[in-house]
């Protein structure tokens, strides 16, 4: 029987199903209503969560316009996570719900009391996914006039998260006493400042909200960098990992679990998760001609590199499309994912061109194309190899629809299920049960 395995969802969510012809909302998806019904999907397959994401701006960085970013979707439009979380909170009673929330859109504060309040409306299902932006434009919308550099972020991510922390934890968890015969609602002996003064932030504290139900609300983060990866290691209870096949995953997990026993963690705490987004098929053949209709498509090259540009701040379309990227790329945006795009080479590490980058894909850890019981067979190879922890799943190009979710969650699951990879039931109520479970 093989190892459990944890699985989440990324759910790129701008705007869901409106490229397919046989399950097309128009524009309700803005309702909410496609996101309860998304959650309620994952839940039904157990799930450990679902990651709402964000992103803070229209770019531009393809092509020097909006046009590319505009045309495909690309990281636009967004709804605000935070609420969206909230609203698919009420709808689910076990499936974890995790919200994208930058350290530079938000003051420590108000972004606490919000990850709290989504705690408390999910019952301790709530979680934060630690992001420090990497776009300029975002900076622009956001008062600056460029990114801070990117060790800069970093160091402020520190202060923000020890601040989030301790204001989660500023009342204790017997503080609420509801005494009616001494009308008292809270013992104040037991609500503290935390009185924090760092380099980039002060903060009085507390909270004016009770602890939330997980105590320490659960932290999730993508880490790429070096400095990515210490960021992580030091305060994720899950981690999001881009890593380039079965070698570089298990390169990853080994070095972020390193870092984390060097600060103390216990490195069985932490799970890593590797991106992946399969592609299904009745048989292999019918799930190879899928992807390769994908990848002959034109938009799947532009798309695919506006996507990049975006997350990069690099103009992809300077660069011939038939010529190698030249070696020197360097970026204040999303490092990891730059490196990650860039070593996509062959097995003796040739050079690909820039068009067979963007055909072989973005993020995936894994080219996963097969029928259900081949792809579960081969994530548990891969994850037996790498040594744990899952998967983190989204969409092919972003691309959400109830088809492809509805292809996961009643095709590539039952056949995980089978053979004893991911669980049937849940272990409790919170996430921290679900993600400590094995």
């Amino acid at each position: 029987m093989a190892s459990k395995m944890h699985l989440g969802w990324f759910l790129n969510y701008a705007p869901p199903q409106w490229l397919d012809p046989f399950d097309r909302i128009g524009s309700s998806w803005t309702n909410g209503d496609f996101h309860i019904e998304i959650a309620k999907m994952l839940e039904n397959a157990c799930f450990d969560f679902m990651m709402l994401e964000d992103t803070l701006m229209v770019s531009d960085a393809y092509g020097g316009t909006a046009e590319t970013t505009l045309k495909y979707a690309l990281q636009t439009p967004k709804m605000d996570p935070t609420l969206l979380a909230a609203l698919v909170a009420k709808s689910t009673s076990h499936l974890g719900i995790v919200a994208t929330m930058s350290i530079l859109s938000h003051p420590p504060y108000t972004l606490a009391r919000a990850i709290a309040t989504l705690d408390h409306i999910a019952a301790g299902r709530g979680a934060w996914n630690i992001v420090t932006s990497g776009e300029d434009q975002a900076a622009q919308n956001l008062g600056m006039d460029k990114l801070p550099p990117r060790e800069q972020r970093y160091e402020m991510a520190d202060e923000f998260v020890e601040i989030v922390t301790e204001l989660h934890q500023s009342w204790d968890a017997d503080a609420v006493v509801m005494d009616r015969e001494t009308q008292t609602y809270a013992d104040f002996t037991k609500v503290h400042e935390i009185n924090y003064v760092g380099k980039h932030y002060k903060v009085r504290g507390p909270l004016n909200l009770p602890q939330p139900p997980s105590g320490k609300v659960t932290y999730l983060q993508a880490g790429g960098s070096p400095r990515g990866r210490q960021f992580a290691a030091e305060n994720a209870d899950a981690i999001i990992a881009a890593a380039d096949g079965i070698s570089g995953m298990k390169e990853y997990r080994d070095d972020v679990r390193a870092r984390a026993a060097a600060a103390g963690r216990d490195p069985d705490s932490i799970k890593v998760l590797f991106l992946i987004s399969p592609v299904l098929g009745d048989t292999v053949a019918d799930a190879e001609a899928t992807l390769a209709k994908i990848d002959a498509d034109d938009a799947t090259v532009v798309s695919r590199l506006g996507m990049i540009s975006t997350v990069t701040d690099i103009d992809f379309s300077k660069f011939d499309l038939d010529q190698p990227l030249p070696q020197d790329l360097t970026t204040n945006g999303e490092q990891g994912s730059l490196t990650k795009f860039m070593q996509k080479g062959d097995p003796a590490g040739a050079a690909k061109t820039l068009r067979e980058l963007a055909v072989s894909g973005v993020g995936d850890s894994l080219n996963l194309v097969g029928t259900p019981a081949s792809v579960a067979a081969e994530m548990v190879a891969a994850m037996e190899e790498v040594g744990g922890d899952g998967y983190l799943m989204t969409t092919p190009l972003q691309h959400l629809s109830r088809r492809y979710v509805t292809d996961i969650t009643e095709g590539l699951i039952p056949a995980l299920q089978d053979i004893g990879a991911v669980r049937t039931s849940y272990p409790g109520t919170t996430l921290r049960e679900s993600l400590l479970e094995f």
